[in-house]
């Protein structure tokens, strides 16, 4: 099944200092633009991250603190990034559970919206996992026949997502071909921010997703709302609360965490 674009499409992977969504930063960022047309642009570089590696996140990357000593940090780069995604359709490997709200975490920090709210969001693990439940470097054994070498590099990464997508709109005929079936297939209705800490009840409403007030109305305790914008949650979250109370409804305009 081949894929029909109406407009680009973005796959990026992130090698990061950590798993945090509020406190980790990117180290290596890889975006490889796919266009209408079948051309591709390839964009890939070290950040500095302002914090120190911890080992453990070297010993899965190969990232030191040396490599990245001399490299622009993310506000330097923000820019020509936020650019470079504009008017594009967004794909990744766990994309919407980790390299999505890292970026919007990162992006929120230079005041800069990410991502645009027309921007349809395709996870190329949940697709695989709902068909095969594996890793990316055994989805693409799986689906390429190939062994992905120099797995956690970045570039190396994306570049195995999107043949692994390529071949899952060739193997699956109902995942759909177009960006708005695959976003659906991707993404769940029931999230409202990317950090998963509010989600949507059987009735539509805004509600808490952890904690003491999980499945409870935002509106119906905004002091938990106001603790969570005063505390460590992330950017994407805090502008959903911040829009609830603003509008005193459930339905905060705009999509998520924009």
């Amino acid at each position: 099944m081949k894929l029909t674009l109406k407009r680009p499409m973005v796959f990026f992977d992130l090698e990061t200092t950590g798993t945090d969504i509020s406190r980790d930063r990117i180290v290596q960022i890889a975006v490889l633009k796919l266009f209408p047309d079948g051309g591709e642009e390839v964009k890939t570089r070290l950040v500095n991250p302002g914090i120190p590696i911890p080992a453990s996140a070297t010993a899965v990357h190969h990232i030191t603190n040396e490599d990245v000593a001399e490299e622009p940090k993310f506000p330097e780069i923000a820019k020509g990034l936020a650019e470079f995604f504009r008017g594009a359709d967004i794909a990744g490997f766990n994309s919407n559970r980790f390299d999505i709200p890292i970026l919007v975490e990162e992006f929120g920090r230079c005041s800069i919206p990410f991502p645009d709210p027309e921007a349809k969001l395709v996870d190329v693990q949940v697709i695989y996992h709902r068909k095969e439940e594996r890793t990316l470097a055994a989805a693409y054994k799986f689906y390429c026949s190939k062994t992905l070498e120099g797995a956690h590099d970045a570039e190396a990464d994306v570049r195995a997502t999107l043949e692994v997508f390529r071949e899952q709109l060739e193997k699956y005929d109902d995942i759909g071909s177009t960006l708005e079936d695959l976003h659906r297939y991707s993404n769940s209705d029931s999230i409202v921010d990317y950090a998963r800490k509010l989600m949507r009840n059987d009735r539509g409403e805004i509600v808490y997703a952890f904690g003491k007030n999980r499945g409870k109305r935002v509106l119906d305790d905004p002091g938990y709302a106001e603790w969570m914008l005063g505390g460590d949650f992330p950017v994407s979250t805090k502008n959903v609360l911040r829009r609830i109370l603003a509008s005193g409804e459930s339905e905060p305009p705009g999509g998520k965490g924009n």
